[in-house]
């Protein structure tokens, strides 16, 4: 009790002494010290790190939090007997930062300091983007050197790794390449007026994945790479635990979760679309037949198939991606009794597609047959490719290697006949590629992306980014794939990356 007394008498006080700063203001009188500060040297730009929650180190208070510049630690208040006034007087830091209003201070003085050198840190804190700048994003291949020395290309840029997320990080990535979304979330304006209900949380998955893309794709960062703590804690938060920092998580599971809670939260519905569903969001005709049960003697089979029930009925339904299925993975050896890793051209897979191939899908009750067959394509296509099965005992992944074309893939054979009088574009360019190594449980994700500005190929792993000759790409074990519908002037012209 008597710390939540302590916690509004910080805030009163911070309060109080704004108002006086802001009268001082109203009448001509500024203080002095304001624009002569003498401890701005002391500022240690090395420590500072924003990407972390911003609450105070001591009482653990989101309220008026302040970052001290001297040795990057947060704390709360800024009056008297307030825990960033004690630390200034303790270890003689005197430069902070309020953490909302972006103002600078100087303690245990508490006068405000106005001095423009100071800009490059609120604007790591805060990065803004002018509709000029995102505009210009992908047209160049410019690179900026960090702080700390490092150089770096806006948008490749690496996420800590902070136990065991790294399935999240390689789907944040991924997203973070789709220019429309990207741009999207680079301009705060686009949804900060959108209204929630009271007591609704998920908009902040929105707020965290903005604030994410501003640091991702920042040309002043102090670091050449970025921690997704925030956004993750707002996952966590968002999904009830479902998804978690400190367990690895399925990179599919968490990519289909953050697309519909995106599009839920910026007030997308079924019917109402969202930048989510305008990006990303196609539909398919399914064609599906239930099927009698097969140990049924066969005139009763033949019986039941003559029924309604039994009849083909079609439906039409939309998705935010496509899930490919993988042929069984043979269980033989060569001669040097080392398993065979089979490969599969992706063209195979999608002909689940082509509204003519049956599959049998099974439910704990009864069986169907079901084909289906795409009626619009998206802007940007998503593949999952189904490499995990489950069953009682363990979770089995297949091996086998995709082969895929980097460019030029046409779906037009995919759609009915009248979506291909109307699709005029049908071809697609691989974007982004998310790989999953090793074993079902244990394993570990990285991504390749297509910087757009130079057409080059960069793998991220957590803090690891390295440039990829494009062909080497084809050689891993695909598990989620982003694909770009060519622009009307693109056509055969699309970069390749070599």
């Amino acid at each position: 009790m008597i710390a939540g007394v302590k916690r509004e008498r910080d805030v009163d006080e911070d309060e109080e002494e704004e108002v006086r700063v802001k009268i001082g203001r109203s009448h001509g009188v500024e203080d002095r010290r304001s624009r002569h500060c003498p401890y701005l040297d002391t500022i240690n730009r090395s420590v500072l790190d924003f990407d972390f929650e911003k609450l105070c180190s001591i009482s653990l208070s989101h309220i008026n939090a302040y970052a001290c510049l001297i040795c990057g630690k947060y704390f709360q208040g800024r009056g008297q007997k307030s825990h960033a006034y004690i630390h200034s007087v303790q270890f003689s830091h005197h430069v902070f930062l309020n953490l909302h209003t972006l103002k600078f201070y100087c303690l245990p003085d508490n006068y405000e300091i106005i001095d423009s050198s100071l800009e490059d840190i609120t604007y790591v804190l805060k990065p803004t983007f002018t509709k000029q700048h995102i505009a210009g994003l992908d047209k160049h291949g410019k690179l900026y050197r960090a702080y700390d020395g490092t150089t770096y290309l806006p948008g490749i840029v690496g996420l800590n790794n902070i136990k065991a997320n790294d399935y999240a990080n390689v789907v944040l990535q991924a997203l973070s390449n789709v220019p429309p979304l990207r741009n999207y979330f680079l301009e705060e304006d686009n949804y900060c007026r959108i209204r929630r209900p009271p007591g609704d949380i998920m908009f902040l998955l929105v707020q965290r994945f903005g604030e994410l893309m501003r640091k991702l794709w920042n040309p002043r960062n102090f670091k050449a790479h970025v921690s997704p703590h925030e956004m993750l804690q707002a996952v966590v938060l968002c999904s009830k635990k479902t998804f978690q920092i400190t367990t690895q998580g399925d990179a599919v599971d968490f990519l289909s979760w953050f697309l519909n809670a995106l599009h839920g939260a910026l007030g997308g519905t079924k019917k109402k679309t969202s930048i989510v569903s305008k990006v990303f969001q196609g539909s398919m005709r399914i064609f599906s037949k239930k099927l009698p049960h097969p140990d049924l003697p066969a005139e009763e089979k033949e019986a039941l198939l003559l029924k309604d029930e039994y009849q083909e009925k079609m439906s039409e339904s939309t998705f935010l991606y496509l899930t490919l299925d993988l042929p069984t993975a043979p269980l033989y050896k060569d001669e040097k009794e080392q398993l065979i890793i089979p490969q599969v051209p992706l063209f195979n897979i999608m002909a689940k597609f082509n509204g003519s191939n049956e599959k049998e899908y099974k439910t704990y009750k009864e069986n169907f047959l079901k084909r289906f067959q795409l009626t619009k394509l998206p802007p940007y296509l998503i593949f999952c490719i189904k490499r995990f099965t489950k069953n009682n005992f363990f979770v089995e992944k297949n091996p086998t290697i995709v082969n895929f074309p980097i460019t030029n893939v046409d779906l037009r054979e995919y759609l009915t006949e009248e979506a291909q009088a109307t699709e005029k574009i049908t071809t697609y360019d691989l974007v982004a590629n998310v790989v999953h190594d090793g074993k079902p449980t244990e394993g570990s994700y990285r991504i390749h992306v297509l910087h757009h500005g130079t057409g080059k190929w960069y793998e991220l792993q957590d803090l690891q980014v390295i440039d990829i000759l494009p062909q080497m790409i084809t050689l891993s074990e695909a598990y989620i794939q982003i694909w770009k519908r060519q622009d009307k002037d693109e056509g055969a012209e699309s970069h390749t990356g070599a």
